[in-house]
């Protein structure tokens, strides 16, 4: 599919499976950024040292090789940037992560959402129809994994990944203000384009890393449709399945244990907002940049387990995921948002609005609200 020139924009009719899906396309450049151009928001965040340490939520350039943060408790963290040339020594890094480690918070970043399906917007399956347009459409730029132990604990040093993939504002399709967005946050486009992982062969090393087909790793993740269908389209490198049952076919498979904040936050009385809304309530910390894969799935790691502590604490104080395990939030029987007073749960030890919950999350992270 060929791109728009910057002063254009495109519609596509697309006919698949007897659905007809209408697409409008943004158009292709960012403002204030083309490959070969550097923008005022991506030069600030550029440093010359191979190593940053900085304050929390400032924003920083993904082109460096990683960087160190001081936690609350005064530890060092790294989150590590990871492209094409070091993915393969990175991973096998993870493989032994994962033996120990093995929570696994989960998100991603993509270029926005740049089509609708042509269906009645309160359809059952019209989120899955969007999702599964867009995802088929569109690439994936970041990932971020970060791996705790049960209790929530982060592996040492270094406990977060962030995978950043090939990308061209040139040749991609994208929606302007996700990349506006993410130029704002310290994504380095220019480096994904010359040096981004090759999805085909990141999908090689995932399907051996560990990560995949093992119910004991337990997924942790954020309203995340969007994230699992870009994942399964690396994994089986097809485009998604035509219907919601066959994405959850696949999603076992490939994911047999997950656990989805924003479904666990519906059985919960008194949350309304994103994850970091959610993670302020709950006392988490940030650490790293705002919309950076690897910031977010951190924050995601901790908030989970500050909720899961807070509100699914079963009788020997342990966390019981047994009402919110392999669900979905927005897809499959969860597709209507509004439950009845008989979803809600209540926990003895703790008030029925999350709100009022101020306990220090577990560990230190971070997460976001785009998804």
């Amino acid at each position: 599919m060929s791109a728009a020139t910057p002063s254009q924009s495109q519609s596509y009719s697309i006919s698949s499976k007897g659905s007809t899906l209408s697409t409008d396309s943004p158009p292709f450049s960012p403002r204030g950024l083309m490959i070969g151009r550097s923008s005022p928001a991506l030069s600030r965040s550029k440093n010359t040292s191979p190593i940053s340490t900085v304050s929390c939520g400032e924003a920083l350039s993904n082109a460096l090789p990683k960087h160190t943060f001081q936690t609350p408790t005064g530890e060092p963290l790294e989150i590590r940037n990871v492209w094409a040339e070091n993915v393969d020594e990175e991973m096998a890094l993870i493989r032994e992560v994962i033996e120990t480690h093995p929570f696994v918070a989960m998100d991603t970043e993509f270029p926005g959402v740049v089509a609708r399906p042509v269906s009645e917007t309160y359809s059952p399956d019209f989120h899955y129809k969007s999702l599964k347009c867009n995802v088929d459409l569109l690439k994936i730029i970041q990932l971020g994994l970060s791996f705790s132990d049960e209790e929530g604990n982060f592996a040492q040093g270094c406990p977060c990944w962030q995978f950043n993939f090939k990308f061209n504002l040139n040749d991609d399709m994208f929606a302007q203000d996700s990349i506006d967005l993410l130029v704002n946050s310290g994504i380095s486009f220019e480096d994904h384009a010359t040096r981004g992982i090759d999805p085909l062969r990141f999908g090689e090393l995932m399907m051996v890393s560990g990560l995949v087909l093992d119910e004991r790793v337990k997924w942790v993740t954020y309203h995340s449709g969007y994230d699992y269908g870009y994942l399964l389209k690396i994994l089986t490198t097809l485009e998604l399945p035509n219907d919601e049952k066959g994405f959850f076919e696949t999603l076992r498979l490939y994911f047999p244990t997950i656990y989805d904040i924003k479904f666990m936050t519906s059985l919960c009385d008194g949350h309304f907002g994103g994850l970091q809304k959610l993670a302020d309530d709950l006392g988490c910390a940030r650490i790293g940049p705002e919309h950076q894969a690897g910031s977010d799935s951190l924050l995601t790691m901790n908030t989970y387990f500050a909720l899961g502590k807070s509100k699914f604490s079963g009788p020997t104080g342990d966390i019981d995921d047994s009402k919110y395990k392999n669900e979905l939030y927005g897809y499959g029987s969860n597709h209507t948002v509004h439950k009845g007073r008989g979803h809600h749960i209540t926990n003895s030890s703790s008030s029925n609005n999350i709100s009022s919950m101020n306990g220090n999350g577990v560990g230190n992270g971070s997460g976001n609200d785009s998804h």
